[in-house]
């Protein structure tokens, strides 16, 4: 196989300087047409002077939520890396105005998102690339990715996880005391509404438009999020249920956590340096539950998503992503060196002195 580049016809240029998207049409649901949006670094923009490493990096974003970290690009960028990024149905750039904003049935539905990406980049069921694949995925994305990963054994080189959401805030008992009312309202009204627990604490702490460092498009990203429907919420437990039981995953995991959580119940300046959204110690008991080749770094001073800490925050995910991705997938195997082909002389010489050669001792060369 050879090395595999999307076709150029229907790319066009992105909401985020010097980025394109793509948009895949995706099997019609119950709300009306569906859709998946394929973001990519434009081929003009591309660096030139890192070698390539042979590696697709395929990312998916979390809850109420769409790609905007162009500098998660370009770090993967730095290691020879290419880098994608997928908004998933119903989020961001794929959202129509008669869907319900991130609604599903079941997670295994992003299973049909997922592959019509990984077929644009040449890693279908049959590949046409021989570039490897690593996958990364932050909060719902990471669970998406988990679950992908384990039903797809031998599609990936690697998965990243970037605080992950395995495991329900209020753990597996509150997850279970919960789980009954949630499905029966999911049975009953299914795109209701839940409460909203969503005070806009974490968005205070990313957001240009607040105390954040981060140009986020509130249009895709609500500053109070989504009011959650119990289908969604039902899908989430049970995929929390699946890691809960093992996952088995073969390649090598990276699971990024922050140090530490805090409940976000009234306003902290501590949720400037811990995550706000996840029961972090309750998302590290899960960890082990993913795969027998696991590295969780606990990253002090993190956010939710790792990416978007302070700088200083960010060099330390950036290093252990680092060293992970060498130690585990590394750039594209140099080719192996192919023997000097023996003089035409030496064959003959060789097969005239075992017998196999009738003829005269050949003309050695002259010193």
């Amino acid at each position: 196989m050879s090395d595999h580049a999307p076709t150029e016809a229907a790319w066009a240029a992105d909401l985020l300087p010097g980025f394109e998207r793509r948009t895949l049409e995706l099997a019609e649901d119950f709300e009306g047409p569906v859709v998946a949006t394929l973001v990519r670094r434009a081929p003009a923009a591309a660096r030139t002077d890192v070698p390539d490493a042979g590696v697709d990096v395929l990312y998916v974003h979390g809850w109420t939520d769409y790609f905007f970290q162009a500098h998660l690009a370009e770090f993967w960028e730095s290691l020879g890396v290419r880098f994608y990024a997928l908004d998933l149905r119903k989020y961001g750039r794929s959202l129509r105005e008669h869907q319900t904003p991130g609604f599903v049935l079941s997670l295994r539905t992003y299973d049909e998102d997922v592959e019509a990406a990984l077929g644009v980049l040449g890693h279908g069921p049959e590949p046409t690339t021989d570039r490897r694949l690593v996958l990364m995925g932050h909060s719902t994305g990471g669970l998406v990715l988990s679950l992908w990963t384990a039903y797809h054994p031998g599609r990936v080189s690697g998965l990243v996880l970037n605080s992950p959401w395995l495991e329900f805030q209020t753990r597996q008992v509150g997850r279970r005391m919960l789980e009954p009312g949630v499905r029966a309202q999911a049975a009953l009204a299914p795109r209701s509404h839940l409460v909203n627990v969503d005070l806009g604490y974490y968005v205070r702490t990313i957001s240009s438009r607040f105390e954040g460092e981060w140009d986020i498009d509130p249009a895709f990203r609500p500053d109070a999020g989504w009011r959650a429907t119990p289908a969604w919420l039902a899908a989430i437990f049970r995929g929390q249920e699946r890691v809960a039981r093992g996952l088995g995953i073969e390649a090598p995991v990276l699971v990024l956590l922050s140090a530490a959580s805090t409940p976000p119940v009234r306003w902290n300046e501590v949720m400037r340096r811990t995550d706000t959204v996840l029961d972090v110690v309750g998302v590290a008991r899960r960890v082990p539950a993913l795969g027998g080749v696991v590295t969780l770094v606990r990253v002090d001073g993190a956010l939710h998503d790792v990416t978007l800490s302070a700088p200083e925050v960010r060099e330390t995910v950036w290093r252990e992503t680092a060293r992970w991705f060498h130690g585990y997938v590394g750039a594209r195997p140099a080719p192996e060196p192919q023997p000097d082909r023996e003089p035409e002389w030496l064959v003959r010489l060789r097969a005239w002195l075992t017998g196999r050669e009738p003829s005269p001792a050949p003309r050695l060369p002259r010193p």
